[in-house]
C-alpha cells in the first residue's frame, strides 16, 4: 500500500494516472477510483466491484458491511491494482481496501490524499509527499502549456518568469495560467498578470478552497490568523514564535 499526500493542485491525481497507465496492463483485476470524496460509500463499493470484476456488474450491495464481504470474497486471493484519489475520510478506504489482507500477493494499492493523518490511521508505511516545482521545472511546465516548447520564446522569457513566480511552483496554477496567454501580445500578458494579483484565477481558487473548507472552525481561524498577522509584510517568521502567540490566544 502506497500513499501520496499533499495540498490540492500539486498533481497527485496526475501522477497516479500516469502510474496506472504504465502498469495496469500487468493486472487482470484493476480499478481507478477518482475523487472518492465526492461519492457515498455504497456508490464507491458498487463502482469498485463493477470495475474490478466485470462479471459482477449486476451485484447489488444493500449496505456497506455487505459490500466489504463481497469485496473480500471475490478478491482475497487475486492480484489487483487499485488506485484511489482524493480520499478525505478513512471510512472511504475501510469500505474498499480495509487492509492488504483483503487482496492476493503482488497487489498494489495507491492512495492520494491531502491529509497525511489518514495514512497514519491505515498505517501506510510507503508514503510520498507531493511538493511544488522548483523554478526551472515550473518554467518548463508553463512553457509547454503556453509555447508547446520546453523554453519560452526569448521575448516572453522575463514575463514568463514573473508568471511562474506568481504561481509558486503549483502545477495546477501553471497549467491554468499557461493556457490563458496563448496567442496574446505581451501588453495583454502584463495586463492579465496585474489582474491576477488582485483577483486570482477562479479555477485555482476553487481547487484550493476544498482544502480550506475541509478544516474545522478552529483550524480555519488559525489559518486566517497566520495569513493576516504573520505573513503580510513579514519574512521568515519562526514557527515556534507563531505557535507561542497562538497558544496564548487560546488556539491549540
Amino acid at each position: 500500500m502506497v500513499g501520496i499526500w499533499g495540498m490540492g493542485g500539486l498533481g497527485k491525481t496526475t501522477v497516479s494516472k500516469a502510474i496506472y497507465s504504465k502498469i495496469h496492463h500487468s493486472f487482470q483485476f484493476k480499478c481507478f477510483l477518482e475523487d472518492v470524496c465526492q461519492h457515498g460509500l455504497l456508490c464507491l463499493q458498487q463502482k469498485f466491484i463493477s470495475d474490478i470484476l466485470q462479471h459482477a456488474k449486476s451485484q447489488i450491495i444493500s449496505c456497506v458491511a455487505a459490500g466489504i464481504t463481497v469485496i473480500r470474497q471475490y478478491l482475497q486471493r487475486r492480484r489487483v491494482l487499485v488506485i484511489i484519489t482524493s480520499v478525505d475520510k478513512v471510512e472511504q478506504l475501510n469500505a474498499i481496501v480495509g487492509n492488504c489482507e483483503w487482496f492476493g500477493p503482488g497487489s498494489i494499492l495507491i492512495i492520494t490524499t491531502r491529509d497525511e493523518h489518514i495514512l497514519n490511521q491505515l498505517r501506510v508505511k510507503m508514503r510520498y509527499p507531493a511538493w511544488g516545482m522548483n523554478k526551472e521545472e515550473a518554467l518548463e511546465l508553463f512553457s509547454w502549456h503556453t509555447f508547446e516548447n520546453s523554453c519560452p520564446d526569448e521575448e516572453y522569457l522575463e514575463l514568463s518568469k514573473k508568471v511562474v513566480s506568481y504561481c509558486g511552483g503549483l502545477p495546477l496554477a501553471l497549467q491554468v495560467l499557461g493556457s490563458s496567454p496563448i496567442g496574446r501580445p505581451i501588453i495583454e500578458w502584463e495586463s492579465h498578470l496585474e489582474k491576477l494579483k488582485r483577483i486570482p484565477e477562479g479555477q485555482i481558487i476553487e481547487k484550493l478552497r476544498i482544502s480550506f473548507e475541509g478544516l474545522d472552525d478552529t483550524q480555519k481561524t488559525i489559518f486566517v490568523d497566520i495569513r493576516f498577522f504573520f505573513e503580510i509584510g513579514q519574512v521568515d517568521v519562526e514557527k515556534d514564535y507563531v505557535t507561542k502567540v497562538l497558544d496564548e490566544c487560546g488556539l491549540s
